[in-house]
């Protein structure tokens, strides 16, 4: 049987290695890291790497703990258990990512703790079942810290139970093998689109939730690989994706045509 290929991610440190290290320790690991820096991608990278299922929940304000380990179920006159996604990961032995983990409700993170300290166990109060993790499984969150305030962060209680790793965006000839491996755009089309990116994440004055991601700039770099231009990429891949204030957006798009053009 022909190996499953790995999903392309350019390391940009040490992270493959404490991920497996984590992995073979059976300990927990929190990523932090904007929207759009690969946290994601490099999660699907080490499954694959290291040969085990992955289940990717992602999380938002009105998953609670049901969602996450089950519920019964009607169906035939019959009521059933069903498992939700994280006691299916427990029981197969996958990884199990949550991502975003801070936009879920307070409570649903407290079903984590037993599973994430030295336990690893996951109560399931409804059946009365004590779901031990078998050593294969992992459990790995992630958040970006530009979205905390006292409304959403993760507690300490919850945090001191994982490991930590802090991501950002890639230096600058890392973000552009990015780019190109990811779209087959030439290698002058890619530096463009990173160094457009630097300038952008450094504009402070415009009132942006988000700056410019690899992810935008992948995106962007397909569409001109499909045959748009480079300007009209950016437009569509970026600016309009930033912002929907017409003063910012023409801003935007004035730094776009300093550093673009109209080049192809």
């Amino acid at each position: 049987m022909q190996a499953a290929t790995l999903p392309f991610y350019a390391e940009q440190g040490n992270e493959c290695d404490l991920f497996e290290h984590a992995w073979k320790k059976q300990l927990p690991l929190l990523i932090k890291g904007p929207t759009g820096c690969g946290k994601t991608r490099f999660v699907e990278h080490m499954a694959a790497r290291l040969g085990r299922p992955l289940v990717t929940v992602s999380c938002h304000d009105d998953l609670s703990a049901a969602d996450l380990v089950g519920r019964f179920l009607i169906g035939n006159g019959n009521t059933v258990w069903s498992d939700g996604p994280l006691a299916r990961a427990v029981r197969s032995g996958a990884i199990c990512y949550l991502d975003e983990v801070v936009e879920a409700r307070k409570d649903t993170t407290v079903v984590l703790h037993p599973l994430a300290d030295d336990r690893r166990i996951l109560p399931i109060e409804r059946t009365g079942e004590q779901l031990a993790a078998p050593p294969e499984f992992m459990l790995v969150i992630s958040y970006n810290p530009g979205y905390q305030n006292l409304l959403k962060g993760l507690k300490p209680s919850t945090r001191q139970r994982f490991l930590a790793l802090s991501m950002s965006y890639p230096v600058p000839e890392v973000e552009i093998a990015i780019v190109q491996a990811e779209t087959g755009v030439s290698t002058p089309c890619a530096t463009q689109l990173v160094q457009l990116a630097k300038s952008l994440r450094c504009l402070t004055e415009y009132d942006l939730e988000e700056t410019a991601s690899t992810r935008l700039l992948v995106s962007a770099g397909r569409l001109v690989a499909s045959g748009l231009s480079l300007q009209g990429a950016c437009r569509a891949a970026i600016i309009d994706a930033l912002t929907d204030d017409t003063a910012t957006a023409e801003a935007l798009g004035e730094v776009v045509r300093a550093l673009v053009g109209d080049a192809p």
